[in-house]
Order: structure tokens, then C-alpha cells, then sequence
């Protein structure tokens, strides 16, 4: 039944990854429109995003830790890692959340522009992924604070893994896309 999971929850990635290979498509072609809006060098910052990019990076690797506990007998070490993991989550959401205000104080809004409406589009959609995969994992977490037995178990956190990888990887592109690319260019 585990496998049954995993697989949907693959499915369920690559419909959402066609989700985001239009929204960044989008934000491309508008981008190179000739009525850019608001230059996103101007506007955005690699290196503040950047380090609280590391922090969703470093989750990866943190999920993983706890994917190969629970394999174990390692329970609570499992949980420990997926706490971690939850609070690095958090602190990316909470660092995208600092920069909205930064970017709404400079009067850069969604209806602002194309850069505004693109960018607050494909980063909004990132950031309900990341926040579905926060309550994903309180999930698993509050299961191993409960005592269940052997909860969380390796099958659960493996389907979930599936899914914070995936936005992992999702916000290497956009990170890519948006601020490394939009600021060299």
C-alpha cells in the first residue's frame, strides 16, 4: 500500500509541476516583454533571498535524515529531524513573508505591473506549496510527539518527502529564474 502512496504522490507532483512550468514560462515571457514594469534587480535581493533559500535547501537534507532514522529503530530521532526540517521550512516561508512587505513598502504590488503580478504569482504559488508541506509535516510531527508506536513510520514520511523535495527543487528554478537570471539581466 506504501508504494500505492508514493505513487500518487508523484502523480500529484507532476500535475503540480506542470502548474509551474507555465507560471515560470509566464514569468519569462514577460519578463523579455518590452514593458518589463519594475526591473526586478532593482526591486529584489539574491543575497537576502539567498540565505533564507538556504534554510529550505538544508531541509532537504534534514528529511532525508529523518527518512533513514525511521527506516530504523530510531524513532525519536526521526522526529527530531523532521522538527528540524519544519523549522527550516518555517523560516524560508518566513523570510519570503519579509520580503513581500519589503517589496509591498516599495509600492511593488501585484497589479503594480508585469513584474509585480508574475512575480508575486509564481512566488505566492511556491509558498502555498511550502505551507502545505509545513502542515504535512506537523503531521508526521505531531504523530511522533503523540507516542504512537513507530509513528511516524518510513512509508508516510517517504510519500511526504516526495512532496517537500519537490518544492525544493521547484524554488532551485525559480530562485534561478527569478533572481539570479532577472538580476544579471
Amino acid at each position: 500500500m506504501a508504494d500505492r502512496n508514493k505513487q500518487g504522490m508523484i502523480l500529484f507532483v507532476l500535475s503540480e509541476a506542470m502548474f509551474f512550468c507555465l507560471l515560470i514560462g509566464a514569468y519569462i515571457f514577460f519578463h523579455r516583454a518590452g514593458d518589463r514594469g519594475t526591473a526586478a534587480a532593482g526591486s529584489l535581493s539574491p543575497l537576502r533571498t539567498g540565505l533564507f533559500s538556504i534554510a529550505l535547501f538544508a531541509s532537504s537534507a534534514t528529511l532525508w535524515a529523518a527518512e533513514r532514522a525511521l527506516r530504523g529503530p530510531r524513532v525519536r530521532l526521526g522526529v527530531f529531524w523532521i522538527l528540524v526540517t519544519f523549522v527550516l521550512g518555517a523560516i524560508f516561508l518566513a523570510g519570503q513573508g519579509g520580503e513581500y512587505l519589503h517589496l509591498l513598502r516599495a509600492q511593488v504590488t501585484i497589479s503594480r505591473d508585469l513584474f509585480g503580478t508574475t512575480f508575486f504569482t509564481l512566488t505566492g504559488f511556491h509558498g502555498l506549496h511550502v505551507l502545505a508541506g509545513l502542515a504535512m509535516l506537523a503531521i508526521l510531527l505531531g504523530l511522533g510527539l503523540a507516542g504512537k508506536g513507530r509513528e511516524p513510520t518510513a512509508p508516510a514520511t517517504a510519500v511526504v518527502a516526495v512532496y517537500w523535495h519537490f518544492v525544493d527543487a521547484v524554488w532551485i528554478v525559480i530562485f534561478g529564474v527569478v533572481y539570479l537570471w532577472g538580476f544579471l539581466a
